[in-house]
């Protein structure tokens, strides 16, 4: 088992890390990091956890016997900060999305990382589905000839008071969720962008988006002259899908993002359609799953802090095309690995959680 410390006990650590490193089969939780002692206390017993430590124990508690890795899942401007310490420790990482905040934070936490020789991961679990595996396999099989446009949408209703709505946190639609849609386009072409062009919107009236933008709509050229387009809302109405367009066919996967839906595919070539529904799986058990076997073999992960670098260059350019309206250029090294069907997990999905 490998053995991990979670690194804020937010809403999804509650929903979906803790439960889905239960069904992972060979990873554990042994110590929570929180700033709300009472509250992990009752996640701790509910999950069996040896150790709640606050934020002030957190190198202490690296510096100690029973961690192997650690999963942080705080707000995104202190993602480097707690990544680089663990690095430090000689700890494994698993950062979420995006991965830090600025190219020089993103920059230093993979140096970290290399100069400790540990890995770190950027936490796409989208990787480990088997529909967003299909996907890409079908493109790769000349299912639907090369593939040109990408077009997606991913919104949902985001409440107020939630971290994610803070500028001071580098919050927002874009990052949060607006990533996905990089994410996919990226694999999907098997190329990296080399132009942002981008719109926001922010109204008056909604107290929710006083610091952000309430949705983005964003345009990325790649080098062959393939096309993404995605609006990215913490303001509408739940949607999340996406549909690539090639030569000679096109294929749509909805829903194709949340970890709460299963994935359905619909492909589409001369004059027939064909629609596969994909198993519902633990998304974050199947990550955490696939970590832990890199850990075991001393194999790098392919979503990796250069995979994550990549994404963040991206963001940077868009919400940077949004604010001045002028496009932005790229530059990024183009990525050797991509995700494949090896790196699925069928993890079971599990209704026992506490969510406080």
């Amino acid at each position: 088992m490998i053995n991990y410390a979670v690194v804020g006990a937010g809403w999804i650590s509650q929903q979906a890390f803790l439960p889905g490193v239960v069904q992972s089969g060979n990873s554990r939780v042994t110590a929570i990091v929180t700033g709300d002692r009472a509250k992990a206390a009752r996640l701790a017993e509910f999950y069996g956890i040896d150790r709640v430590v606050g934020y002030d124990g957190y190198d202490a508690l690296l510096a100690g016997p029973g961690i192997d890795a650690v999963y942080i899942a705080l707000p995104n401007h202190m993602h480097a900060d707690y990544a680089i310490r663990a690095a430090r420790a000689g700890k494994h990482i698993m950062v979420e999305k995006p991965l830090a905040v600025s190219e020089d934070e993103a920059l230093a936490m993979i140096a970290a990382a290399r100069s400790a020789n540990v890995f770190l991961m950027t936490a796409y679990r989208l990787h480990h589905e088997p529909g967003t595996a299909a996907v890409l396999e079908q493109i790769r099989a000349n299912a639907i000839g090369r593939p040109l446009f990408f077009q997606s949408v991913f919104s949902f209703q985001t409440s107020l008071g939630n971290h994610r709505l803070q500028a001071t946190a580098w919050g927002g639609p874009l990052q949060d969720v607006g990533v996905y849609c990089i994410n996919a386009a990226r694999h999907i072409f098997a190329e990296e962008p080399i132009e942002a062009m981008a719109m926001s919107h922010r109204p008056d009236d909604d107290p929710r988006f006083a610091d952000i933008d309430a949705s983005v709509a964003a345009m990325l050229r790649f080098p062959s002259g393939s096309l993404a387009q995605f609006v990215a809302s913490f303001g509408a109405s739940a949607v999340d899908n996406y549909r690539v367009v090639g030569t000679s066919g096109d294929l749509e996967l909805d829903p194709g993002f949340m970890f709460e839906t299963a994935t359905r595919l619909r492909l589409r070539r001369d004059g027939k359609i064909v629609e596969t529904q994909f198993p519902r799986i633990d998304h974050f058990g199947a990550q955490v799953g696939y970590f832990s076997d890199c850990i075991r073999s001393g194999t790098p992960p392919e979503a990796d802090g250069d995979e994550g670098l990549a994404d963040m260059r991206a963001l940077v350019a868009i919400e940077r095309a949004a604010l001045t309206g002028i496009p932005q250029a790229i530059s990024t090294w183009p990525r050797s690995r991509h995700p494949t069907p090896d790196m699925v997990r069928l993890t079971p999905i599990t209704d026992r959680r506490l969510v406080l």
